[in-house]
């Protein structure tokens, strides 16, 4: 035990959101395993219930409570750490530590900032700063200026000459940064960007250049390591975490490698961090000549991945170092035989892919730059470039087969357009291209990707010609290892040669063909070490591992993060793994999201950094022979693979595949709802346009369209009339041939709730229902959600105990699941049912203090578990999730909510009353009180009559109210005094937009006229300019109310600094 302290404070990063997602969750509970280590007593803030680092077996002590200067001081008021912990939560956490220090909250409790400090985290975020530091060691860096104003970054830009790019000092994910090719796009960015930040930075854009990173590792003793250096395939002018990375770099020579490593190094011990840090560089393609671009003291996306990609625990040893231990006096945790002090070789090569969800959003801009928007990332291990390529492919599950060859196509009709502006599709322009028999060097000159990478893709295209050539019949053994070391799947030749794939699969077993397992040692096997860190490859000899997993069991995780499928199914699948060795298992995990927890070395007995697919996982299966799969953890993708992997012989623990395959197949489960006489929306299956018509006028509009099998919402829509319903009817039918669309009357005016439970042998052990504030019509993910119920009656809950009780007999479940019901009326109907673990599990969990995953895990492996189903009647406190929107980054796109889902990540709080719970939700999600202004456009004329008491206790409040016409007018008549402002396609002042932009709304309050808008209307340009100004946006009527309830109950003072220990 080195240090002296005896109790730390450590700050989480809050919900997931574009920039800031799981990759906190991963280094902030290395983090708190370092420190329990040494005795070390901990506290940890983040309202993110999603999370494994706000388990009970975590952290000693967990505040559920909003990240801001307030609540932080109230905890460090009542805790009293001697330390606190800045460098683990993303840039929420550092931007909380440096408002802290300039508040003097920590001097005045004698609080420790541990690792790197307070002046260093500045020199590296406060641009001008940072500029003056590398300009003492002579190292170079963009030209650039801080500007405070768009007059003078107009000057600034005339002066070095357009393009240029604009970014934002102590900005996560390059939030408002973007570049800026003439006068006008730079006025309109640099008045966005400095509406978030008070001082915006102009600099050179260095069009073309290679962006190159390196992680470093630095002690308090001055000893400094590069563990990783990292090599973008896009070029700069792409945000990092929106580019395909490489690791080791490739394009490197020797004198470049070295080269930007001493720099590295000169830099981090410059600019004296202590800790881990990660440093990107712009570097010439034609010449050595370089640029600093940016330095961040913390940990971030990008040491995330280059922990999972060299197999070197970067936070577990980064918090260690900030405790004050040297690299020499560490163990490296994964070898279990060498010290941390050494840089990691890789005799492999890793590939992260970014994961986007675009699609979801109308309106959005689907260009790349400098912002960042994906939501999500993969990450693959080969032998060779080819073949990891073709795999990070195929993780996205995005419906491609690998990078070509695929049964989904993309065809692009202006290639030139698609490759100079990029967007998550250009790769497939890329080889398009190379088809069509582009020369790689315009390919280069457009995309400036370098050229080994198009000429790596350029052989993955001339394979795939060659396997064309081959008669299946007469291919042999040599070929057909050749194209599997090419990274091309049993199920890509397949569709090149049109057979099936199992005859691929047959041919394969007849030679011998099957996929070596090699283990990341982080030595490059230079030395023995112990690892359980695998993966699969055909480009080796033989494997280098040997299994010793007797009486296992698979886990498949939940891939990338995407809308719909996010941390909270990491929970699940890290729990299950926990019980599962708990109770003498040996685990086995699968996936391929180097953000996650599950991916952690000491998650798992053995862990497969490698593709859900049937063919890798069977593989995977008959190399280990565990006692079976789970596949009811990580969400919709291991759900979807039930019945195939079960069609190749493996044995799929829990409920049963025929059960997961009647309770997802709409008509199947409608069927037998019928037959247990169980209400349902009237609902027909319908594939021709003029019968579905038919239908909605029959029961009556609106309607709600959807394709069988979804994930999150995925094409679905609501139609108000004939017109709305035939344009969704072409977009909902491209969505998927082989399943036909369901069309179901919607009912308008109705409460959702949610009922989560386990159940064995088809009789529930525990549940629990919960409520969403928004009615009916909001997707489940982006409502909000309480527990327990507030609003419903006991004769509701009831039936949905009744309800749901013969549904799990009849489905014989055996597992975790879900129901979603509808009631109106005291009436309930179900809306669907998944028979997995759902994103509401851990807020259910940790609200109840009852894991039900874990409870799971033992029904799942023939445990007879108690039951323990009591109604949420004796809970003296209530739970509220929020969703957190990434609309700010989304640029362009509508910020609404409706029955496609939009969240990125949620919160969730404790309080003793809604009202409490409501507000801290709300406050961890970005909304700020107290309001003193609001601009209402309260929608629909039933919507304008309820939100008059709303309007009224605001005005109690001392809230000033603006209103656009309609609802002014109806205000007034009800003597509700509100200012008038225009429409902003009407121009003149008072403009709605404008008052926006000056900060003169505190709250805007718009409520769609109807499901979809999909003309760029008034209400869309307000909700967008208050999106785009960061001013706090509600779209949904039941919110309003309740927030205008709470707010007159309560003020900040009256929100409690309790842990959820304590409740």
């Amino acid at each position: 035990m080195k240090t002296k302290f005896k109790k730390v404070l450590i700050i989480g990063s809050s919900a997931l959101k574009i920039g800031e997602a799981g990759e906190f969750d991963y280094s902030g509970s290395q983090c708190i395993k370092a420190l329990k280590e040494e005795g070390i007593y901990t506290v940890l803030i983040n309202p993110n219930i999603a999370t494994i680092q706000t388990s009970d077996y975590i952290a000693d002590r967990v505040y559920l409570l909003p990240i801001n200067t307030h609540f932080i001081e109230e905890v460090i008021k009542k805790e009293k750490p001697d330390g606190i912990m800045l460098g683990f939560g993303g840039q929420t956490a550092l931007n909380s530590g440096l408002a802290l220090e300039k508040l003097g909250i920590l001097k005045k409790y004698n609080v420790e900032v541990l690792g790197t400090q307070i002046e260093a985290i500045e020199n590296s975020e406060d641009r001008q700063k940072f500029c003056q530091k590398l300009s003492e060691i002579d190292v170079k860096y963009p030209q650039s200026k801080a500007v405070n104003s768009v007059e003078d970054a107009l000057d600034y830009a005339k002066k070095i000459g357009f393009p240029v790019i604009i970014r934002i000092a102590y900005a996560l994910g390059g939030l408002g940064s973007g570049i800026c090719r003439n006068a006008s796009e730079l006025k309109k960015l640099a008045s966005r960007a400095l509406s978030y930040s008070s001082q915006i930075l102009v600099e050179e854009y260095l069009e073309g250049w290679r962006e190159i990173e390196y992680e470093v590792v630095r002690d308090k003793y001055d000893n400094c390591i590069t563990v990783c250096n990292m090599e973008n395939i896009d070029p700069m002018g792409i945000h990092t975490g929106e580019s395909m990375v490489v690791a080791p770099s490739q394009t490197l020579s020797n004198t470049e490698f070295h080269k930007l490593r001493e720099i590295a190094i000169r830099t981090i011990r410059h600019l004296g961090i202590v800790g881990e840090c990660n440093i990107q560089y712009a570097l010439d393609m034609n010449s050595e000549d370089y640029r600093v671009i940016e330095v961040n003291a913390r940990l971030s996306r990008s040491s995330a991945l280059a922990s999972k990609a060299t197999g070197y625990p970067l936070a577990f040893v980064a918090a260690k170092l900030a405790l004050g231990y040297g690299l020499h006096e560490l163990p490296n945790s994964i070898t279990k035989n060498t010290s941390a002090f050494f840089e990691p070789a890789l005799d492999y090569i890793v590939i992260k892919v970014p994961r986007w969800d675009l699609k979801k959003f109308r309106f959005v801009k689907k260009q790349l730059g400098s912002s960042m928007k994906s939501v999500g990332e993969v990450m693959a291990i080969g032998r060779k470039f080819e073949e990891a390529f073709q795999k990070s492919m195929r993780m996205l599950d995005i419906s491609v087969d690998g990078i070509t060859a695929s049964r989904t196509k993309f065809d692009f009709e202006d290639l030139e357009y698609a490759l100079s502006n990029p967007t998550e599709e250009r790769i497939f322009a890329v080889v398009q291209a190379l088809k069509s028999g582009y020369s790689v060097d315009w390919i280069f000159n457009l995309t400036h990707i370098n050229k080994w990478f198009l000429y790596k893709i350029q052989n993955i295209v001339d394979m795939e010609k060659k396997i064309k050539e081959q008669d299946f019949k007469k291919m042999d053994k040599a070929f057909l290892l050749k194209a599997k070391q090419f990274g091309f799947s049993d199920r890509q030749i397949a569709n090149i040669l049109e057979i099936d794939a199992h005859d691929v699969y047959l041919k394969r077993a007849k030679f011998g063909l099957r996929p070596k397992i090699e283990h990341i040692d982080t030595l490059a096997a230079e030395f023995p070490a112990k690892t359980n860190y695998l993966y699969l490859t055909y480009n080796c000899e033989a494997s280098d591992s040997e299994l010793k997993l007797k009486n296992s069991i698979v886990i498949l995780g939940s891939g990338p993060y995407r809308i719909g499928s996010s941390v909270e199914f990491d929970w699940c699948c890290v729990v299950t793994g926990k019980s599962l060795r708990e109770m003498g298992y040996k685990t086995i995990m699968i996936n391929c999201n180097p953000e996650t927890v599950s991916t952690d070395y000491d998650e798992s007995d053995a862990l497969f950094f490698e593709e859900l697919t049937v063919e890798t996982i069977y593989e995977i299966y008959r190399a280990t022979n565990p006692k079976g799969v789970i596949v009811a953890m990580g969400g919709q993708t291991p759900n979807n693979l039930s019945a195939k992997l079960r069609n190749v012989g493996i044995k799929i623990l829990g409920t049963s595949t025929d059960s997961i395959d009647m309770a997802e197949d709409r008509s199947k489960f409608s069927s037998m709802l019928d037959k247990l006489e169980i209400e349902q929306p009237e609902w027909r299956e319908l594939s021709a346009v003029q019968d579905a018509v038919e239908f909605a006028k029959k029961v009556g509009y609106p309607v709600l369209v959807r394709p069988s099998y979804v994930l999150s919402g995925a094409a679905m829509a609501i139609a108000t009339d004939d017109n709305e319903l035939i344009k969704f009817l072409h977009k909902a039918v491209d969505v998927s041939n082989e399943h036909p669309v369901v069309i179901s009357k919607y009912l308008v005016n109705a409460k959702e709730l949610e009922f989560d439970a386990v159940a064995q042998n088809g009789k529930i052990v525990c549940s629990a229902i919960s409520e969403h504030v928004e009615n009916a019509g909001v997707h489940s993910g982006d409502a909000t959600l309480v527990l327990p119920p507030q609003r419903t009656y006991l004769e509701t809950m009831r039936q949905i105990r009744d309800i749901s009780a013969k549904i799990a007999k009849s489905l014989n479940i055996n597992g975790p699941f879900n129901i979603q019901y509808i009631a109106k009326e005291n009436r309930v109907k179900v809306i669907e049912c998944n028979l997995r673990a759902s994103r509401s599990f851990p807020f259910v969990s940790k609200t109840l203090k009852k894991n039900f995953i874990e409870i799971a895990a033992k029904v799942i492996t023939g445990v007879k578990v108690p039951i323990d189903d009591n109604m949420n009647f004796n809970y003296d406190y209530v739970g509220v999730k929020a969703p957190e929107f990434s609309f700010t980054r989304l640029e362009g796109a509508d910020p609404t909510t409706g029955v496609e889902m939009a969240s990125t990540g949620e919160v969730a709080c404790l309080g003793d009353d809604f009202s409490e719970a409501f507000l801290k939700a709300l406050i961890s999600v970005g909304y700020k009180f107290p309001i003193k202004s609001i601009l209402i456009s309260s929608g629909s004329i039933e919507s304008k009559a309820e939100l008059l008491e709303t309007c009224r206790s605001f005005l109690k409040l001392g809230v000033k109210l603006y209103a656009t016409s309609g609802t002014a007018k109806f205000m007034k008549s009800n003597d509700i005094p509100v200012e008038i402002l225009n429409w902003p396609l009407k121009g003149g002042s008072p403009n709605a937009a404008d008052y926006i932009k000056q900060g003169k709304i505190d709250l805007v309050i718009n409520i769609p006229k109807n499901f979809q808008e999909e003309e760029l209307t008034n209400d869309y340009i307000i909700r967008r300019t208050a999106v785009d100004y960061k001013i706090p946006l509600i779209t949904n009527r039941q919110l309003a109310m309740r927030l205008g309830e709470a707010l007159s109950e309560k003020s900040l003072n009256d929100l409690q600094i309790k842990s959820w220990n304590e409740y």
